[in-house]
């Protein structure tokens, strides 16, 4: 079955997630890796992933899924706030929307990612507060994140999707 991995990556978390999927799924049936482009239209299969700007993909993102119509998807992406797994259903209920109709999803699987120091630096300047801890906190939770674990966890949710 032709397949083909398309992705966005910022900072190189849902890159690393991509080469995942790359590296257990049978490399002669992969028509396309890399950023969503045309070309991966070949494929039956498409593995999608994105990094989580504003609660959902980013605009490329969401308007390569729009003409993804008749193709079997499966999402995979990053945030960098991670530790509910009803953020990232909520995540997925927007990406979703982007989806044709006739698209089937096949799966997904989201994870938390580490983020800028930049996003540190902008935490540290607001004034203190208990949400000014809580994310601090969570940016230093993220900084090991995706780690091995989470590319198993995937690793499991692309086999138990795509067959193998």
């Amino acid at each position: 079955m032709k397949y083909a991995v398309c992705y966005e990556s910022r900072t190189g978390n849902t890159a690393m997630l991509a080469e995942r999927i790359r590296q257990i799924l049978p490399e002669e049936d992969c028509v396309y890796f890399g950023v969503p482009e045309a070309e991966a239209l070949k494929a039956e299969w498409i593995f999608v992933g994105f990094w989580t700007d504003k609660g959902t993909c980013p605009e490329k993102t969401a308007d390569f899924l729009s003409g993804l119509s008749g193709k079997k998807v499966f999402f995979f992406g990053t945030a960098g706030f991670g530790e509910s797994a009803a953020y990232f259903e909520q995540i997925m209920e927007r990406v979703r929307t982007n989806l044709p109709e006739d698209a089937a999803e096949m799966g997904h699987f989201l994870c938390q990612g580490k983020m800028p120091q930049a996003v540190a630096d902008r935490y540290e300047a607001m004034e203190d507060s208990p949400r000014r801890t809580m994310m601090l906190e969570n940016f230093k939770k993220a900084l090991s994140h995706p780690n091995e674990e989470d590319l198993a966890a995937l690793e499991g949710a692309v086999r138990g999707s795509f067959g193998q």
